[in-house]
């Protein structure tokens, strides 16, 4: 970070920003700048040092004792790529469930169990097993990634491997941080983005960003800012469709006999069919301010705010909504096939994700002793809806949706519109203080000492909006009806109101607050360095509103079968006899031992820990009735506790013929014990509700390597890859735990042991965790030359994802295939004028990077067909 000339305090508002807008408009006066770095770049020999701050120093990536990968400002642009699905691919040992922009999981080293449904996240979500990272500030959310835009970003850093030590609760695998450009004292620079691309088979992409850094009082006081709009054309094709109710629900099927009323209401989809229906616009702001108050201190201050709308869906269906079966293990299937990138939806879906964040760090030193405070608050709102008409094909479809109950009469009965939707309220705050203590870096033994607070608050609203039997009138004569809910008021009185059946809203929050330290000593100086580290951790966690639906409610005709209902039938979290709040406390450690075997080579041993919080469940309901006694053995528990991940990994990081060929490396042994594992089971007697416990204990193996070299004269070459073998090395099956088996005489003695009644639903002894594929590899080649007063470059990309599963243990599972593709780029810059061409998937790979049935519908979320693009950006810089 530069500085201005001494002693200079005049506020230069006025000529600082005319000089900008002077360099804006004069090619000549920094031509002969961006030429000349140009030149340099193409010029050079050796490989750039990259900077990264992942044990919370500012080191070479090269001396950093763990896996690390840094995807630099640089990088992400000559890769072409803004957001979180886009650049994951390129990164190792990463991988992600993904369901939509900015909706899923994001995994490291196949440390990953998801359900992967989508819905009420925020209510039944596990907390993430990666920490996500906006600069100091933690921010990951249950089911939703936050997904920052990658504009004007310094770097991406992934840590791999458990950080519980100085990253926290989260960081149960590794850790993903976006580290954006900091204000400059001392330079006025700026840059400025347009692009324009073609979706296959989709529409139109158009991105716009400009960036701006001021100086407004030399040496002391500057700003930057950030600004962009980059909207994605859909390329999901919504198909005209009917929905006809068929013998063959699963409603049908058990409660009626597969007879179908006559008088039920077929739909058609005709007021929502379109093409590309799931266009995905990126639009935000950042500012950020840097004081510096002296030459001791200084102080940044940052505010970000990114709205992130997508309309549609992002999933595609191999068969329509129409001849939608079901197989033996509940999975929807189809007879009528549709075209690639198609669906047959009912009703509007769309999922708006905005986030708000505001960050103050102070860095200054006392005497030797360098001292950091972050503080920040983030606050995200999301607003989803998705059709969710094909629930009507489901278990309880015709519960909801249908009167009448005969198994030998059409005649009898009637069942209304299916059409239905399911809807998501959202809002999550974040606020967190770190202060931490280091010593000078050039000391044999050095010191980082800390402390953390956090309070962490999600309160989610998730309305299922299928029943659509009509209210029943005041009077009684509308007997075929059944009594719906309006939202959980806090009071058993209720008001009817139509087509909710069944909704959470409830508030969870985490207070966390730890203490922890590292240490570093020279055994031998600068060659021999052993570092310990430990982090101790105290949880305060609670759950409360409600968990409400109208089972039990309903009224039949000709007969009663259940009701007249009361009161909403579920479980309010602030009553309930089973827990709604818990604490959790431990300590997570760390040790590592690395060896300079030369200025260039580092060789390191590391054992690490990481944890995460453990999470509630909606309803302490107990199932898997005894035959003989028909007391439920098993109930669900009210909480899980933490799981933990220990990490022993051998790694290198090595530079070869002066400083042109890297290669890094690792292997590692990774053991999860006390997993936390959702289940989501109406077909296997556990339910309809998700639910987490712990359960499994799993051993990871796996070897990364890394490879880049600047093979010759401009000519880079990338190579990059992971295998991760992954087994469950326990097959616990549930355990009977239900108060009720110890006052039975007959039944006492089942308490406390396994359930084998049922099959295991953990899955058995070897069976995989989800979403993480065995083998990832990428590669990249880029040739740099200079045409005269041109610098011209050719990039190629390569990557491939081996198959993966979509779920473990007798949830219904698909096995997802593995893909390849392929991107290329070309362009030419001259003075501070850049101009390229670039392809994504470039042969057009259909692939699935999830599969659910989570929507009753069996759905597929492809790979972003082929993108054929062109950009254009202007930079300039005046000191």
């Amino acid at each position: 970070m530069g500085e201005g000339r001494d002693g200079e305090t005049t506020v230069k508002y006025y000529p600082k920003i005319a000089s900008a807008i002077a360099a804006a408009l004069s090619a000549h006066s920094i031509g002969a700048y961006a030429q000349s770095a140009a030149r340099e770049a193409t010029a050079s020999e050796g490989i750039q040092e990259v900077v990264v701050t992942a044990q919370r120093r500012v080191e070479n990536i090269q001396d950093v004792p763990i896996t690390v990968q840094a995807l630099t400002a640089e990088t992400l642009k000559q890769l072409n790529v803004t957001s979180l699905d886009e650049f994951i691919k390129f990164l190792p040992g990463v991988s992600q469930l993904s369901t939509g922009p900015a909706q899923g999981d994001v995994f490291m080293r196949g440390i990953s169990i998801s359900v992967g449904t989508g819905q009420g996240g925020g209510t039944t979500g596990a907390v993430p097993a990666v920490a996500i990272y906006f600069d100091e500030q933690s921010g990951q959310l249950p089911g939703r990634n936050l997904d920052v835009y990658a504009a004007d970003l310094e770097r991406i850093e992934v840590l791999e491997g458990p950080q519980g030590t100085l990253f926290g609760g989260g960081a149960l695998s590794g850790v993903l941080r976006y580290i954006t450009n900091k204000p400059k004292l001392d330079v006025t620079e700026g840059s400025f983005e347009a692009g324009y691309g073609i979706t296959a088979h989709g529409d139109p992409n158009t991105n716009v960003s400009a960036v701006i850094n001021l100086p407004l009082i030399a040496n002391t006081l500057a700003v930057r800012g950030v600004a962009y709009n980059d909207r994605h054309g859909g390329y999901i094709n919504n198909l005209p469709s009917t929905f006809t109710r068929l013998g063959t629900d699963e409603g049908f099927t058990r409660y009626n006999g597969g007879v179908v009323p006559t008088n039920s209401v077929v739909i058609n989809n005709n007021n929502v069919v379109s093409r590309a229906i799931n266009p995905l616009t990126y639009t935000g702001v950042r500012v950020e301010g840097l004081w510096k108050i002296n030459d001791n201190w200084d102080a940044l201050l940052t505010q970000s705010y990114q709205n992130m709308d997508s309309q549609g869906v992002f999933y595609e269906m191999p068969f329509g909504s129409e001849g939608t079966t079901f197989n033996a293990v509940g999975q929807p299937i189809g007879s009528v096939p549709l075209p690639p990138l198609s669906v047959t939806l009912f009703n509007p879906s769309r999922n708006n994700d905005k986030f708000e964040n505001t960050a103050l760090v102070v860095n200054g030193n006392i005497s030797d002793l360098k001292l950091v405070y972050s503080g920040a608050y983030l606050v995200r709102n999301v607003d989803q809806q998705q059709d969710y008409t094909n629930y009507a094909r489901g278990v309880f479809g015709y519960y909801y949706q249908c009167v009448g109950y005969s198994k030998t009469s059409a005649a009898v009965g009637q069942c209304y519109t299916p059409s239905t939707v399911w809807t998501e309220k959202e809002r999550s705050t974040q606020q967190s203080h770190e202060l931490r203590v280091s010593s000078p870096d050039d000391l044999r033994v050095r010191a980082l000492v800390g402390a953390y607070w956090e309070k962490y608050d999600i309160v989610d609203t998730t309305f299922w909006h299928y029943t659509t039997v009509p209210i029943c009138s005041p009077t009684g004569i509308n007997t075929n009806c059944y009594l719906p809910l309006q939202p959980w008021s806090g009071s058993p009185a209720f008001t009817p109101v139509p087509a909710i059946g069944f909704f959470d809203d409830g508030e969870r929050v985490y207070k966390q607050l730890a203490e922890f330290a590292s240490i570093d000593f020279d055994i031998i100086p600068k060659r021999l360095t052993l570092t310990g580290g430990i982090r101790h951790f105290k949880y305060d966690e609670r759950q409360t509103g409600g968990d409400v639906g109208s089972f039990y409610c309903k009224q039949f005709a000709p007969t009663t079968y259940f009701g007249p209902c009361l009161a909403p039938f579920g479980t309010d979290f602030d009553t309930r006899a089973a827990p709604n709040s818990a604490k959790a406390t431990g300590s997570r450690s760390r040790a590592n031992l690395s060896w300079k075997v030369t200025p260039d080579v580092l060789l390191y041993a590391t054992w690490s820990q990481g944890f995460r919080a453990g999470t509630f469940n909606r309803s302490t309901s107990c199932h898997l009735p005894l035959n003989a006694a028909g007391i439920n053995e098993y109930c669900v528990p009210a909480f899980t506790v933490p799981d933990n991940v220990t990490n022993k990994e051998f790694g290198w990081k090595t530079e070869w013929l002066d400083h042109r060929i890297q290669v890094n490396g690792s292997i590692y042994r990774e053991d999860w014990t006390n997993a936390q594992v959702g289940f989501f089971d109406p077909q296997g007697g556990l339910g309809n509700l998700q639910f987490d416990t712990n359960g499994p204990s799993y051993r990871v193996k796996g070897v990364e390597s890394f490879i880049l070299a600047r093979a010759t004269s401009g000519l880079t070459v990338q190579l990059a890859g992971s295998w991760n073998s992954v087994e469950q090395t326990n097959s616990p099956f549930l355990i009977a735990n239900n108060p009720a088996l110890l006052a039975n005489m007959a039944t006492a003695p089942l308490y406390g042991k396994p359930i084998t009644s049922v099959p295991n639903p953990y899955g058995p002894l070897g069976s995989p965790t989800t979403y993480s594929p065995p083998f990832k590899f990428y590669g990249r080649v880029r040739y740099d030359w200079l045409i005269k007063d041109y610098a011209a470059f050719v990039q190629a990309t390569g990557d491939h994802q081996a198959h993966m599963v979509s779920a473990t243990g007798f949830v219904p599972a698909y096995d997802i295939p593995g893909f390849t593709t392929y991107s290329a780029s070309v362009g030419v810059a001259r003075g501070g004028w850049t101009a390229q061409a670039y392809a994504q998937n470039l042969t057009d790979v259909n692939a699935s990077v999830a599969t659910t049935s989570g929507q009753f519908v069996l759905a597929k979320y492809p790979l972003r067909p082929r993108v054929l693009g062109v950009k254009f950006s202007y930079s300039f810089t005046e000191k």
